[in-house]
Order: C-alpha cells, then structure tokens, then sequence
C-alpha cells in the first residue's frame, strides 16, 4: 500500500473517513449493547455502509468480546491483523513479522501501534480459548515487536508463566 493509504487506514483506527450514518449505526450499536438483536442490526447496518472500515471492524470486535463471543472476536481480531499488516507491508502471517518491519516502537505511529493492539488481543483471545501454544507465541511475537512493553504484553506473559501453579508454589 502506498505511504497516502496509510493514513488513511491511520485515520480509520481513529474513526476517520467513517460515513456520519454508520458512525450513527455504531452509536446505536453501544446503547443497544443489551439487546443483542439490535446492537448486531446496527452493527450490520454500519458494516453495509462502510465495508471493511476499521472503526466498524473495531465496533464488532468489542461487542463479540464484552459479549464473550470470543471464537468471533478473534476471527475479527485476525481479519484486521490482515488489513494492518497488509497496509503496513508485513507478511501475512504474524509470525514472520521483524521488529524493523515497522516503527512499532514510535507512540504516534498508528496503524503499527493498532498491529500491535490487535496482534496483543489475538493472543490473549487465544488464551481464554484454551490455544495456549497459539496465545503463547502471539504474546511471544508481541514482546519482541515492543520490547520496552508499551503495550503491556508482560502483562500476559505472567499469566502464561502462572499457569498451572498453585499460589502456594511462590
């Protein structure tokens, strides 16, 4: 993708370049969150309107997850490490993906910062699904894209290497 399409997939994370109806569609989404018929209605409907636009990729991604939809979640998890890392020029499986692949370390770098966002939900979602192969080398990859762990990927390392102990093995 050229360096013009980056930020506008940049600004997409933001919200940018949503239409006002499905941004409309997303706000009804939230306050509908209850009532799961309606909240999916508006989600779709914003989906129609703006397809593959990250800011409803990212919408469906937080009702399948608060929902404890969680095979969903990450299959929308997966389809935008797709779009980031196919936007950002990245090979398109995470874990042929190199530190200087990227400005993953710049706080202003959006799109690369969203990779890693979702790269970090990717493996996490893989960890409450029981892949914890899947989840440990997603987290692995992650801590090694941000080694000064801006994003907290030490966070679920721990959880990793607590798994299986009892609290009085400390």
């Amino acid at each position: 993708m050229e360096p013009q399409d980056w930020s506008a997939l940049e600004s997409a994370c933001l919200g940018g370049g949503l239409p006002p109806a499905a941004e409309e569609q997303i706000r009804l989404a939230g306050q509908s969150y209850h009532h799961a018929e309606a909240a999916e209605r508006h989600l779709h409907l914003a989906q129609e309107l703006a397809p593959d636009h990250l800011a409803v990729m990212i919408g469906f991604y937080r009702y399948y997850f608060y929902k404890s939809r969680l095979e969903e979640a990450l299959d929308v998890a997966q389809r935008c490490l797709a779009r980031a890392g196919g936007a950002l020029g990245l090979a398109p499986d995470w874990r042929g993906v190199s530190r200087g692949d990227a400005d993953f370390g710049r706080f202003d770098a959006i799109l690369p910062r969203f990779y890693l966002f979702t790269l970090k939900g990717y493996g996490y979602l893989n960890l409450r699904l029981g892949r914890l192969d899947q989840g440990r080398s997603a987290v692995q990859k992650l801590r090694e894209l941000d080694p000064a762990d801006r994003l907290g990927g030490s966070v679920l390392d721990g959880v990793l290497q607590r798994m299986g102990r009892d609290d009085d093995d400390e």
